[in-house]
């Protein structure tokens, strides 16, 4: 039967098997973390990313309820202005994508309450982010050359 015995202060991190286990085993405080992230590592959907493209062309007015004059000119002729999605989860991530798009990372604590109430995590809000971000970055890039 194999038991682990800590290492000594100057050898952290390490623990020495002895019995028939030949060689030694890592012990990491670190180790549960980092496979806890990597479980944990958001992914975009092609939907998701369907609605970070399309928030693309969405301006910062579409955030804001339809007013008076909007809603009659749809009841009169019909037209629905609003680009809001029906699923408030992707609408939740439709508001983040247009205010990164406008804003960058400056994004009012409010409004990523919201888009974190809506069921998403704070790495995926990182991951929406940073993909504008990075799209945003080429743009500039693409527009230079």
């Amino acid at each position: 039967m194999a038991f682990l015995a800590f290492a000594e202060p100057g050898n952290a991190g390490y623990a020495r098997v002895s019995a028939p286990v030949a060689r030694p085993v890592v012990v990491s405080e670190t180790a549960p973390l980092a496979q806890a992230a990597e479980e944990e590592r958001p992914v975009l959907t092609e939907l998701e990313r369907s609605v970070i493209g399309i928030a693309r062309q969405d301006g910062l007015s579409t955030l804001r309820q339809p007013g008076r004059l909007t809603r009659w000119l749809g009841l009169v002729f019909g037209v629905r202005i609003s680009p809001q999605l029906a699923d408030p989860k992707l609408e939740a991530l439709r508001r983040i994508a247009v205010l990164s798009w406008k804003r960058g990372y400056a994004i009012a604590s409010a409004e990523v309450k919201a888009f974190l109430a809506s069921g998403y995590s704070p790495a995926f809000y990182e991951l929406v982010v940073d993909t504008i971000a990075s799209a945003r970055q080429a743009e500039a890039r693409r527009g230079r050359a």
